[in-house]
């Protein structure tokens, strides 16, 4: 069972870290545009670029941090990172009561967020690695995605009624401080954690920017799967807004059942997720990749017929359930397949330059659909996405380079 095994102390303590933080960023899910909206009084241009700039400038400043990250002890970094993130958030609320709070300060914090959200990433990964045996990571990957899917059900709702009940900056607020409370679970994890070893000298390199880049790049198998990863994530996030047009302004559903549209299915990225580790151990690690890659990829195209009325609901309901317990099987799977294939003294490189690449991509193709959808319609470039993502599947990895951890997971035929 997924949460039936102890993975000790101080895993404990680190996932507890992770579900209150993700849990305040799930209350805090699309404020920053409401408070643009409702406070600022920005119009669809503005709130467009505060999503797209955020994400790309973010990502641009987060370039030099995985090397930096590398060759540092990684829970100082995490900790560092929350509080970062606490500061800049609890800025919007105390900005606010002053009646100081501009456009150009959510921009900022946004940016903040967004940097510090990579480093974080590049550093829990390379910790979570050095953590735990390798037999234990898809159980403890496999907890923090049940983690991700259970806070997407529950915190947009919350959120929602906490901001009709006390105003815009009460999620922010409250986002702010699970950071602040999950850097002090970082901190009690303990132990002594040894400083990195630098081979390749002393200081940061310039060539040392790209590291992660080349890694990935030169790699038999994280390649596929970068590509892969990287066009799945950021054709669906592209969609996204145009789903939101489409359902809230063509076809007249309600707020409600927008909300019930995309947040019910979410039960199935729960499911999924606890399905993980017995599809692994029954069909092994590499089958299960690339099964579950391929069928999250069938789903998206049928977001292009929603119709109106009951029966659309109805359609898009199935297909993001559809989609979404696909990948609560394969973002465990593909998480700790990752970190098996990636050597310890190149994970936080490899992850940051994995999710500065990805960031990019979201803003880039965020931007190019939303002129395709104005050029064309939300429908048509729905349909568009949802066809180039039919053909990702053959990005995935088609060879099985099985891993030692991968024969102990894998059924015997003897």
């Amino acid at each position: 069972m997924l949460a039936g095994r102890s993975l000790g102390r101080q895993f404990g303590w680190f996932w507890a870290a992770y579900t209150v933080s993700t849990f305040g960023t799930s209350l805090g899910f699309g404020a920053f545009p409401l408070i643009a909206i409702l406070v600022l009084h920005v119009g669809p241009i503005e709130v467009s670029l505060l999503s797209a700039v955020g994400l790309a400038v973010g990502a641009l400043v987060a370039v030099p941090l995985g090397p930096w990250v590398e060759f540092r002890r990684k829970r100082p970094v995490m900790v560092t990172m929350n509080l970062i993130r606490f500061v800049a958030l609890m800025s919007v609320p105390a900005a606010f009561a002053l009646g100081w709070l501009t456009f150009t300060q959510l921009v900022v914090v946004s940016v903040v967020a967004a940097a510090a959200d990579i480093a974080f990433k590049a550093a829990s990964g390379a910790y979570l690695k050095t953590l735990l045996p390798r037999a234990d990571l898809l159980i403890a990957n496999g907890r923090f995605e049940a983690t991700t899917w259970t806070a997407t059900v529950v915190g947009p709702p919350l959120g929602n009624a906490a901001i009709g009940l006390f105003g815009p900056v009460t999620t922010v607020a409250a986002d702010a401080v699970s950071y602040l409370l999950s850097a002090v679970g970082i901190r009690a994890i303990g132990g002594r954690e040894p400083s990195p070893t630098r081979t390749e000298g002393p200081r940061l390199r310039a060539g040392d920017l790209l590291a992660g880049w080349r890694y990935v790049l030169t790699h038999p198998t994280l390649r596929p799967l970068f590509f892969n990863t990287i066009l799945v994530n950021g054709l669906i996030m592209a969609t996204s807004p145009l789903l939101a047009v489409l359902m809230l302004d063509r076809l007249g559903f309600a707020p409600w059942q927008y909300g019930l549209a995309f947040g019910a299915p979410c039960v199935g990225g729960l499911v999924g997720s606890r399905l993980a580790r017995r599809l692994v151990t029954r069909f092994g690690q590499h089958r299960v990749l690339l099964t579950t890659g391929a069928l999250r990829a069938c789903w998206p195209i049928g977001l292009a017929f929603i119709g109106s009325g009951a029966a659309g609901l109805v359609l898009v309901i199935a297909v993001q359930l559809g989609l979404v317990t696909c990948m609560g099987v394969f973002n465990p799977v593909f998480a700790t397949y990752r970190l098996d294939q990636t050597a310890t003294d190149r994970v936080a490189r490899t992850l940051s330059a994995w999710s500065v690449t990805s960031n990019a991509t979201i803003a880039a193709m965020t931007a190019l659909w939303g002129l395709l959808a104005y050029v064309t319609s939300p429908r048509t470039a729905i349909a568009i996405a949802g066809v180039f993502i039919l053909a990702t599947p053959l990005f995935l990895p088609r060879h099985d380079r099985t891993t030692q951890h991968e024969q102990e997971l894998a059924p015997s035929h003897t």
